[in-house]
């Protein structure tokens, strides 16, 4: 309920150059040189984050924000008019932004969108691993093999294979960083309609902890939000499926309503940016006192 899934996975195209072929951008390709230089103000100023789940929800909320903090983005995502309508917002206000096709459920996919990112602006800086997809509600019982199969692909192993890519990128080119992965307050507790969403995300806090563990003598540090319900399409589909969620998690909120992805992309930009500099290994939740 915390992130927009990402259920119908694309492959980027491929050519005799597959790492920087499988991107797709609103101009032709530019290089480091001609890239637009980043702000000197703001929360991420100077820095170069790469965002998966970029095209809707929390990821393009955050794309939006970090850009008006001084980064330089790259999106990811698997459909490409979401992310080429993101950017260009971006854009249109006096940010850099571009984008990539990714498909989480691929390796080589995953590597070759860090290593776009690199391409263009010459490091990486930070990461913010939002991208998830869902699994129809309901008990553990009822849940299919199939979709146990996808979600562990792209919500737990996707996220392993992109926090493994960001890693080496940080320690090659900018030497220290952040990373921020989106998991959700339904890891926290028993999830009994969303039982294997809620297993995986609760996979993703330990990587995320054993992360900050191992990487923080580098000075990587590694995080993740826990966000409670939150005005994306997956709530809003939930609500579809079975009327009357939006009421009850507004009820069991003590803030009394559902967040906005923007709020959301907010604590993640704040533990991406050094004014968190002495927070790792963290799972913050931002659920409006749900968990209180």
């Amino acid at each position: 309920m915390d992130n927009a899934p990402t259920t119908a996975i694309s492959t980027p195209a491929t050519s005799a150059t597959p790492a920087t072929s499988a991107t797709s951008s609103t101009s032709a390709t530019p290089s480091v040189a001609n890239a637009q230089a980043a702000p000197t103000a703001g929360l991420l100023a100077g820095k170069v984050v790469f965002i998966t789940g970029a095209g809707r929800g929390i990821g393009a909320a955050a794309a939006r924000l970090f850009a008006r903090e001084g980064a330089r983005v790259l999106l990811a995502a698997r459909t490409e008019a979401q992310l080429q309508a993101v950017t260009e917002e971006i854009r249109a206000v006096g940010g850099t932004a571009h984008y990539v096709l990714c498909d989480l459920a691929d390796p080589a996919s995953v590597q070759a969108a860090v290593d776009r990112t690199v391409d263009l602006y010459g490091r990486l800086d930070a990461a913010f691993n939002n991208a998830a997809t869902s699994v129809p509600p309901g008990p553990m019982d009822q849940a299919l093999e199939a979709d146990f199969d996808h979600a562990y692909t792209v919500n737990l192993k996707g996220q392993w294979l992109a926090m493994t890519a960001e890693v080496a990128a940080i320690r090659a080119t900018a030497g220290t960083g952040a990373i921020v992965n989106n998991s959700s307050i339904g890891s926290l507790r028993g999830n009994p309609e969303l039982p294997v969403y809620g297993a995986l995300k609760r996979a993703l806090n330990s990587l995320t902890e054993s992360a900050a563990v191992t990487y923080g003598p580098e000075g990587i540090r590694v995080n993740a939000i826990a966000p409670g319900a939150t005005l994306t399409e997956m709530i809003r589909t939930w609500e579809e499926n079975t009327p009357g969620v939006l009421d009850r998690l507004t009820a069991q909120t003590p803030l009394r309503r559902i967040a906005d992805p923007a709020e959301v992309a907010e604590a993640a930009a704040w533990l991406l940016s050094d004014r968190s500099s002495y927070v790792t290994g963290t799972v913050l939740r931002v659920d409006g006192g749900t968990r209180a």
